[in-house]
């Protein structure tokens, strides 16, 4: 854990270029915070261990790919808070790469899913991805905070400006 109250994480959203255009890889997760969902792979940082180290070896882990690591292109920051449930509480480090070696694999955590770059599947996502991955796939950016509501699935706050634009659909 890095700062005072939440555990770091990184995720990496794989790119790649199919014959139906840009495709990106969202897998459902199997076990731990979020099983059932659909996930950029990712996971928490090992002691001593970077974001970018962290997000290498949980992509392998969860994958079997192996991202090339000058490749891989830091996109930001999420803070995620769960004030009912703080232990869920956790700072993000978000990536994209389009330099990796293999398909996918399932694993005991993942089950690799590719998806068309324009139609991720949102509705089995968390919530807040609908408002900062379109972005970060058409090549931005994101630094917001998330905050969820007691059911611990819909965001209620955030500083993001695509929230305040669209607010809860």
């Amino acid at each position: 854990m890095t700062g005072d109250r939440h555990p770091d994480v990184a995720v990496c959203y794989l790119l790649r270029p199919s014959a139906v255009g840009e495709e990106v890889l969202i897998g459902r997760k199997l076990t731990g915070l979020g099983v059932g969902r659909s996930v950029g792979p990712g996971g928490k940082l090992a002691p001593g261990e970077t974001p970018a180290e962290a997000v290498i070896r949980e992509v392998a882990e969860e994958t079997g790919i192996v991202v090339d690591p000058s490749a891989l292109e830091p996109r930001g920051v999420l803070d995620y808070r769960f004030p009912t449930k703080p232990s869920w509480s956790q700072r993000s480090f978000v990536f994209v790469s389009r330099a990796f070696t293999g398909d996918g694999v399932p694993s005991d955590e993942l089950v690799p899913e590719w998806w068309p770059i324009a139609s991720p599947p949102f509705e089995r996502m968390w919530d807040d991805a609908r408002f900062w991955l379109p972005g970060v796939l058409a090549g931005g950016c994101v630094n917001a905070f998330f905050e969820f509501d007691a059911d611990l699935s819909t965001v209620v706050a955030s500083d993001h400006p695509g929230f305040a634009a669209r607010g809860r659909d």
